[in-house]
């Protein structure tokens, strides 16, 4: 199992190194709109709470959605919740990853009618009463409660991103590689699930995931104004 991932981190070190050596050209960020709506000039990207607060967003959401994904086939395994197999359970995971696919399409043609943070707020929240579901009434309903939640993930990452870079002018390429950082949010908080799971419970846990998308429907709601 070591060497696969021996191989992928030496493989990535040497891609960042060539990268480090290759000189690439300057761009500038956004378009010519872009820049004139853009925000006064300030001294950096943390000057602009609405691109900190979005970036703390992406931490959130892919941290919950990988949490998630992470403990499904534990989940599912569990005796009052479907008592499946892992190889069965297994399968079902791919409907949680698949639907996720599906409502990309579904909210990429909901958008043209809804405004996209509050799509994306009414995303979180509904991912929000799945989970407490899930915890409070478990068996199968529990089950189908957290696959159905990858539904309802799939137009988050880019609709924070476009919020978060909006009307920052010269500093969107600097923004946008905030946000791409802030992926790491799928390494961290499957690793607190993981804590409270061994201190509370396993159905406990999903507490971690339900306060981040607290945290998104909050910014959905009022942390993307650009001020």
């Amino acid at each position: 199992m070591q060497t696969p991932y021996l191989v992928l981190a030496a493989a990535l070190g040497a891609i960042a190194i060539f990268i480090a050596l290759f000189r690439l050209p300057h761009v500038e960020g956004g378009t010519a709109e872009d820049a004139d709506n853009a925000l006064p000039v300030r001294h950096g990207v943390w000057h602009y709470p609405h691109l900190v607060m979005g970036a703390l967003a992406i931490f959130a959401y892919v941290g919950a959605e990988v949490s998630i994904g992470s403990f499904l086939v534990s989940t599912m395994g569990l005796p009052t919740i479907a008592g499946l197999a892992p190889e069965v359970a297994g399968r079902y995971l791919s409907l949680y990853w698949g639907l996720a696919m599906v409502g990309r399409f579904i909210g990429s043609g909901l958008m043209r009618r809804i405004p996209p943070m509050h799509l994306l707020a009414c995303n979180a929240l509904v991912n929000v009463v799945l989970l407490m579901l899930a915890m409070l009434v478990g068996g199968r309903l529990a089950m189908w409660s957290l696959l159905s939640i990858g539904l309802f993930n799939s137009i988050m990452f880019p609709t924070i991103f476009s919020l978060a870079l909006a009307r920052l002018g010269k500093f969107t390429s600097e923004g946008s590689g905030m946000l791409c950082m802030a992926i790491v949010g799928g390494a961290v908080l499957p690793l607190l699930q993981g804590g409270a799971a061994d201190t509370l419970g396993l159905m406990p846990s999903f507490v971690i995931p339900v306060l981040c998308y607290l945290y998104v429907a909050y910014y959905g709601f009022a942390g993307y104004r650009p001020r």
